[in-house]
């Protein structure tokens, strides 16, 4: 076979006379520019490493110390105050013939150059940090900014002005603050008022202020403790805990999917698609490890962490009975493909040089037309991702860890990412609303067998081209897939390009070595638990209602006309709806970043208040004249919005009283207060999608390049998720999950109320759409 020709680099036959080895001349020459590739990849990051550990200064600007301090002992001055004399006395009179005193004068006045370098280097560090320690800029009015701020932002700008590779603020981004217990209690027993009676509210009132004044100090140090320690005192528990030790299927519960566009279509040519799709990608991994890519900046000045983007290429999540782990390698040159319940494995590059568009088209075409059956057991293999974690654990244990089993799964964990190619189509018609849902229920969990639930992400190719993405939680958050999404899109349509055929552009390369088929030799006890875990999954899938609508009648350009943040608008909206549909209020969770802290993650938004529910309270009973009801929305807005910047500057509620849980069970203390805090059940859970994080295009030039984001499932049996995207001035994308299994849920019919509750608050401010 071909491909077997190319997978060794020498053959050898053992004779009388001895052993006879026959070398492979084109596969040695393949190894040694791999060996090449693996040098340059490790002296880029040498090289990275050393820029990005004396940002913001550089080797120019050591050199012009240098020359500084040698031009002022020409002219006379010793600006060293007598240092460059001390350092010269220090070192040995005699080291060699080529030791002159000219060369220990040189010398020395090279080490207190570095010294004074690597001096200005810390303090601009040290003010940098405590610049960007400063959040009094997210609480002013817009159009309101004070002289304060206005020189702050001056500041930053000239400490941060020479261009920045992706990592180089990590450090001197500030560390995630421990707010105080106090504070934190107070905020939560606020949050939980309009959701409790009299009666029920001074019982939690009761077990807060136990907690608060007997349990919180002792669990407060620890956490006080860690936090001058480790890098971030949330994230390390959060990754672990929330995701990698839960045990119940990541399909539905934990992972997520990413829509494509959705208005306008480059190509339907399924491997062609897919061609320009994964060379793109990798480019944005080259430049990941060159870190070349600009790191995400909040008004353009303030850098947010990118340490999740780490982790985005070659990292998969490995099953354990207790806890899972993340696998993540520094390189891989291969993707794992999936189609017609065949495993594949498709080479990336040729030595050390990436393939082309055109040439993995090809790869992927033929995948496509490979005729061979699955063998026993390998269609629904990746069935053991979708069902329970233990399951898989104890599968991969007893029939993967070694032989042809071992090498093929190791195949696919070790792939730069998962890819899937569907025998199905999915697009969006406008004229068929049903349409976005089946996309979307297809990206969130396939047929429980197409997907490889464990990998950092699957790309998803439906036959007619459409493109998705399904997403593996614990490594990153959506805003970290989102940007290499954007990128990926951009790349394909305004630089790659395609023939008027459809294909990519170029000519292909036959004799490229063919994709390699994967082999399994999959007993039937494993079999067995393959079909049991299918049908878990199958009965998750089924569950799932999924809800997807582009909301037409207007987006952000509206609702600025009312003076209100978009975010808030649609979160007001959100209770207003689930009030119409439930007859009550409910937890509800809005998930916001708090990466402008090191190493920062999430923080928790508790969109139900006081100020939202009076409002809600008010439009139900129609009594209210206009004017007192923009008075309420306009206060539960305000509200909403400094909860909002609160959680992002470190003083959020849910985190700290995570950690708070994690400690007293580490101290095997008890409280009441926190074990009910914990287990409350979030039955409205929110997320707005980011957009534009990267200037690809312009996007009033080309409204129709428009994604429609993404969605998850519910996190209550009984509740709903929803996610949005404000995509532009005139539309929002929204995405609303329930189970079928709740009789209380119904994820259309709360789709719309939030229609009815959006237009119901715009007409309050009678703003049209002609008027935005």
């Amino acid at each position: 076979m071909a491909e077997a020709h190319q997978a060794v680099a020498f053959q050898f036959t053992v004779t009388p006379d001895g052993v006879d080895f026959r070398l492979s001349r084109e596969a040695l020459k393949h190894i040694y520019l791999s060996g090449i590739n693996s040098w340059k990849k490790r002296l880029i990051r040498i090289k990275n490493g050393i820029l990005r550990g004396v940002y913001p200064g550089s080797p120019t600007s050591w050199l012009v110390v240098v020359m500084a301090t040698v031009g002022s002992s020409y002219c006379n001055t010793d600006i060293s105050m007598g240092l460059v004399s001390y350092i010269q006395r220090c070192l040995p009179a005699r080291c060699g013939p080529y030791w002159t005193p000219q060369t220990r004068a040189l010398l020395s006045t090279a080490i207190f150059s570095t010294g004074v370098w690597v001096m200005g280097i810390f303090l601009f560090r040290q003010t940098l940090k405590l610049l960007l320690s400063y959040h009094g800029w997210m609480f002013e009015m817009h159009g309101q900014t004070s002289h304060f701020t206005k020189i702050w932002a001056i500041c930053v700008r000239l400490l941060s002005s020479r261009r920045p590779m992706l990592y180089s603020f990590q450090t001197s981004l500030p560390k995630l603050p421990v707010p105080s217990v106090p504070a934190t209690v107070q905020r939560y027993l606020e949050s939980v008022r309009p959701l409790l009676d009299d009666k029920e509210y001074y019982r939690m009132e009761m077990l807060a202020k136990e907690f608060q004044h007997k349990t919180a100090p002792r669990l407060q140090k620890y956490l006080v403790l860690k936090s001058w320690w480790a890098t971030n005192y949330v994230s390390d528990w959060w990754e672990e805990y929330i995701y990698l030790r839960g045990r119940t299927p990541l399909m539905v519960n934990s992972n997520y999917y990413v829509m494509d566009f959705v208005l306008t279509k480059n190509t339907e040519v399924q491997a062609a698609r897919l061609g320009n799709i994964v060379h793109a990608m990798i480019m944005y991994r080259r430049k990941l490890d060159r870190e070349d890519i600009k790191p995400v900046m909040a008004l353009g000045i303030v850098p947010m962490c990118s340490y999740q983007m780490e982790r985005m290429f070659n990292t998969t999540r490995i099953p354990g009975k207790e806890t899972d782990i993340l696998q993540h390698l520094t390189d891989s040159r291969h993707v794992a493909v999936y189609h017609k319940g065949r495993y594949f494995k498709v080479w990336l590059y040729e030595g050390s040089r990436l393939l082309k568009p055109r040439d993995l088209e090809m790869q992927f075409q033929r995948v496509l037309d490979d005729p061979s059956p699955p063998q026993p057991g390998e269609e629904r293999l990746a069935a053991l991702t979708a069902g329970g974690r233990v399951e898989w654990a104890k599968a991969r244990q007893a029939f993967f860890s070694s032989g042809k089993n071992k090498a093929a799964l190791d195949a696919i964990e070790r792939a730069a990412f998962f890819v899937a190619l569907d025998e199905e189509s999915h697009h969006y018609d406008p004229d068929d609303e049903a349409s976005l849902s089946l996309y979307g229920k297809a990206l969130l969990h396939g047929n429980c067998h197409n997907r490889w639930f464990d990998k950092s992400f699957t790309l998803i190719a439906f036959k007619n081209g459409q493109l998705g993405l399904n997403t593996e939680h614990a490594w990153a958050d959506a805003p970290i897939i989102g940007h290499l999404w954007e990128f990926v899109l951009g790349t394909e349509t305004f630089h790659l390009g395609y023939t008027e055929t459809g294909h990519c552009l170029g000519r292909p390369r036959p004799e490229l070595a063919p994709p390699q088929r994967l082999q399994w030799d999959i007993p039937e006890p494993c079999q067995a638990v393959i079909e049991s875990s299918y049908q878990v999954a199958k009965a998750l899938a089924d569950d799932v209602e999924l809800y997807c609508f582009q909301f037409l009648p207007f987006g952000k350009g509206l609702i600025k006309k009312c003076r209100t943040s978009p975010d808030a608008f649609v979160q007001i909206a959100l209770q207003l709806a689930h009030f119409r549909d439930r007859g009550k209020f409910c937890l509800t969770y809005e998930a916001s970043m708090t990466r402008m802290f090191r190493e920062g993650r999430t923080e928790t938004v508790r969109s139900c208040t006081s100020e939202s529910t009076a409002f809600v309270q008010a439009m139900v009973e129609r009594s209210h004249m206009k004017e007192d009801l923009q008075d309420l929305f306009r206060k539960a807005s305000k509200k909403h919005q400094n909860m909002y910047r609160l959680a992002m500057t470190g003083a959020g509620i849910d985190r700290h009283l995570f950690c708070l849980y994690v400690v007293s069970k580490y101290l095997g203390v008890g409280s009441p207060f926190l074990a009910e805090v914990l287990s409350e059940p979030w039955r409205l859970s929110t997320s707005q999608i980011a957009q534009f994080q990267i200037r690809m295009f312009d996007p009033d030039q080309y409204p129709k390049h428009l994604g429609a984001g993404g969605g998850f499932g519910p996190v209550a049996d009984d509740g709903y998720g929803v996610s949005y995207m404000i995509a532009g001035e005139n539309t929002i994308f929204f995405h609303v999950s329930s189970k079928f299994s709740s009789s209380e849920t119904n994820a259309q019919r709360f789709g719309n109320h939030i229609r009815q509750a959006l237009l119901d608050i715009a007409d309050l401010f009678q703003v049209s759409k002609a008027d935005s």
